[in-house]
């Protein structure tokens, strides 16, 4: 039985703002109903997790939710965020850059191997 869900936003680009809700709504969701729910942004995606940027996007631009508003509904109902630890170098920054919702840092490796266990259900965006 599936236990968990891991989103993996890597296609996904804050350049394209229709792009970012789905995966965030999904996230709320699944996390909504009790699934444990982790979200890896990483590539372009990795700008989310950096502290002003979500909060300067807007799915439609008429929408007073920010795609900050978006993360924060996804993780009051239980989903994690993980930035990609490449993102750092690649970004130029460091942790303490990262938003509060952020829990940290997962490797391709982390996530390659979460993505293999039987309990897990994996969503690309």
């Amino acid at each position: 039985m599936t236990r968990r869900l891991l989103i993996v936003l890597v296609n996904t680009d804050p350049r394209n703002p229709e792009e970012l809700a789905a995966p965030f709504y999904h996230a709320a969701i699944a996390a909504a109903m009790d699934y444990p729910v982790d979200v890896v942004c990483a590539a372009t995606a990795g700008k989310l997790m950096i502290k002003g940027v979500a909060e300067k996007i807007r799915v439609k631009p008429s929408d007073p939710k920010t795609v900050l508003d978006w993360i924060r509904e996804a993780h009051e109902h239980g989903a994690r965020f993980w930035a990609c630890p490449a993102n750092l170098d690649l970004f130029e920054v460091g942790e303490s850059d990262l938003i509060a919702e952020c829990s940290g840092l997962m490797g391709a490796a982390s996530m390659i191997r979460d993505i293999m266990e039987e309990d897990c259900r994996v969503l690309t965006y």
